[in-house]
């Protein structure tokens, strides 16, 4: 099992004299295979939930479960892609990926194997001995998705990884991660500030407010989606009220009167 689970879950860090309320009574079922996406301006907690599946960070009070085993730090069921790749820059990418499996058992040959075949499944054998500073920005991305997905982890997390990529890069990006879901279709937890990108990938979305998952959405759409659809627009226009109504509710609550 890989469903991820909020159990009631609050997170509150300290900030100089603040204390600053991160996450509140968050309850939240991620299903086994599915791909969620998380939504919502920033501050309202979405980052601090992904640390809390990657294991980089604690609840306060409230249980995370990954497959009804309690998270308590990093583990190699769980596979993070950042918005940056954070590739090493001395290694070629071949490299680079066989470096996530080197705590897995495998051999070196077997780690090296494993690392080309993921590097073919996201379209970059020619690029297998070039360094990162010899790669451009979309496929340094692909190298670090190759990378988490060598690990075979139970849940895959992504924290807005393709915020930085031009807008036809984007999209390149956004069909290989559907492609490749659909091939492996592990537990993806995927944070973006797009509504469009989610409804382009997602299984279901949720929607961030307050520090809590406020609303979730099916995405009832087959794959390959048309953005351009008018079911697709009202479902779009639904979660832009959604989160607009967030916003002026945490601004009513932090007292701003503009």
């Amino acid at each position: 099992m890989s469903d991820v689970v909020f159990d009631s879950v609050d997170k509150r860090f300290t900030q100089g004299q603040r204390e600053i309320h991160a996450l509140r009574e968050c309850s939240l079922h991620i299903r086994e295979g599915e791909f969620f996406s998380l939504l919502g301006p920033s501050g309202t907690g979405k980052t601090t939930l992904l640390n809390l599946v990657a294991g980089f960070d604690r609840a306060t009070s409230g249980f995370v479960t990954v497959g009804g085993v309690p998270v308590c730090r990093p583990g190699p069921d769980r596979a993070v892609v950042f918005q940056a790749p954070t590739l090493m820059p001395w290694l070629t990418a071949l490299d680079n990926v066989a470096a996530g499996l080197k705590h897995t058992g495998l051999s070196r040959q077997h780690r090296r194997e494993r690392a080309a075949a993921q590097l073919a499944e996201v379209g970059l054998s020619d690029a297998a001995g070039r360094r990162p500073h010899q790669l451009s920005g979309g496929m340094q991305q692909r190298v670090g998705i190759a990378r988490a997905l060598a690990m075979r982890p139970a849940v895959l997390v992504m924290d807005e990884p393709f915020a930085a990529l031009d807008a036809y890069v984007r999209q390149e990006a956004q069909a290989l991660v559907v492609d490749l879901h659909r091939k492996h279709p592990v537990t993806t937890v995927f944070v973006t500030h797009s509504i469009e990108e989610a409804l382009l990938l997602s299984d279901r979305i949720g929607v961030m407010a307050a520090g809590t998952v406020s609303h979730v959405y099916d995405v009832p759409f087959e794959h390959p989606r048309d953005a351009t659809t008018p079911q697709f627009n009202d479902l779009r226009r639904e979660i832009w009220s959604r989160i607009e109504a967030g916003v002026r509710l945490d601004r009513e609550a932090a007292g701003w009167t503009a």
